[in-house]
């Protein structure tokens, strides 16, 4: 690991299991709202899962530590997606810092570089999702990027586009990252694969479920090898800003309790 370790808090010994070694709970440790906060943390992350935007145990999630403009949570690197809780998060802070970690896990290296690189050029921004599905990476290579093929598609026809520099380890990188995003909610990492922010884990989630889709559809409707009909450019930007976030109304919200009900009926486990 690149990023430095302090093993004040939940200090991680041999990696035995994913389970936390403290003999206090992690929720006794920490405030209501941070645990809140890694409660929906994990609960995105079993979404992922549910939904297939998994890669094994690659990958990255972080939300903002409520209060705490230099501070975020995210995953231990060596879990799969359907093993988060609220107690395995580890707390880190824009320098690399590990502040509390109740895991046997550290923290992965591309993951602290995107993460902490859009929560500090970004004070918006409370939650930031990292993909690398078949059909996101495989748009991410296209030279036309997103298109507008269908309503879901058009609500990406401004999205940000990031230049492959190489696996994302390298903190130069962060500028040119935060740059290319701008103030979008949405990136395609050319050649990688996609990013989503949000000012909540709800709606950075149903961002990144719409993204997905788009570039399910797009792999799907060019292996068809027939002539697409694309809508005209007054009609994209139209229904682009139908679903801007401030438009009608913040996108992900109204969903998120029928999807925690959803993970409750599989397993409750993500709450512990």
């Amino acid at each position: 690991m690149a990023v430095a370790r302090k093993r004040g808090a939940g200090g991680a010994g041999g990696k035995k299991s994913p389970a936390s070694r403290k003999p206090r709970s992690v929720r006794a440790q920490v405030g209501e709202e941070e645990w809140a906060t890694r409660v929906n943390l994990a609960a995105c992350y079993r979404l992922m899962a549910e939904f297939g935007m998994t890669e094994m145990v690659a990958n990255h999630i972080s939300a903002r530590v409520p209060g705490r403009h230099d501070e975020f949570l995210i995953n231990p690197y060596g879990m799969l997606y359907e093993e988060m809780t609220a107690s395995s998060m580890i707390k880190v802070d824009i320098n690399g810092d590990v502040l509390f970690n109740a895991s046997d896990y550290d923290v992965n290296r591309a993951g602290y570089v995107i993460h902490s690189a859009v929560h500090a050029a970004r004070p918006d921004v409370d939650c930031v999702i990292h993909t690398h599905t078949l059909a996101g990476m495989a748009v991410s290579a296209m030279t036309q990027g997103i298109l507008p093929i269908a309503q879901s598609s058009m609500r990406f026809a401004e999205i940000a586009y990031h230049d492959y520099e190489g696996p994302a380890l390298n903190l130069d990188e962060r500028a040119r990252l935060v740059a290319d995003l701008g103030d979008r909610e949405a990136m395609v990492l050319r050649n990688h694969g996609l990013l989503t922010v949000g000012t909540s884990i709800p709606e950075c989630f149903n961002s990144m479920f719409r993204l997905e889709r788009a570039c399910q559809l797009q792999v799907m409707t060019l292996s068809c090898n027939a002539e697409i009909r694309l809508p005209p450019d007054e009609v994209v930007r139209h229904t682009r800003h139908s679903y801007a976030p401030t438009t009608r109304r913040r996108w992900g919200l109204m969903e998120w309790p029928a999807l925690l009900r959803k993970l409750d009926r599989i397993d409750p486990s993500f709450r512990q």
